[in-house]
């Protein structure tokens, strides 16, 4: 499997808890996770696990249908860029947002070794708050 391929099992399985599978398949376990500053769960979180509780299970927790929908992929070596829109509606205020985001992946040897989310956090942030 090639790193588009890898990348793109995260985001395309029949449904989110494949997605997380093969997120959890390729990851490496020191893997690096930074979503935007000004993003509700801004911030870098090391591990799978850590990623898990503090970014996947409150998006789960705090938003109906949140979804990144891809555009497309990009690869130059061991780099892969997804970029697309994100929404989602907030439980707590109902507000809806969609904000464009680019996501960055760096891969070594088949694994994921680190994710930075590129967004405009304001938008989401708005509709959290």
């Amino acid at each position: 499997m090639n790193n588009i391929d890898i990348i793109k099992s995260t985001y395309e399985g029949k449904n989110s808890e494949e997605n997380g599978r093969n997120l959890a398949k390729y990851a490496d376990p020191d893997i690096s996770w930074t979503e935007a500053k000004g993003f509700p769960y801004g911030g870098t979180y090391i591990g799978l696990n850590n990623i898990t509780e503090n970014v996947f299970r409150r998006l789960g927790d705090e938003w109906r249908n949140y979804k990144f929908t891809p555009e497309n992929y990009l690869s130059d070596n061991d780099q892969v860029v997804a970029y697309g829109t994100y929404s989602g509606t907030n439980n707590s205020t109902g507000r809806y947002f969609e904000a464009r985001v680019a996501h960055l992946w760096k891969l070594q040897n088949g694994k994921i070794i680190s994710f930075e989310q590129f967004v405009d956090s304001k938008t989401v942030a708005d509709a959290y708050a």
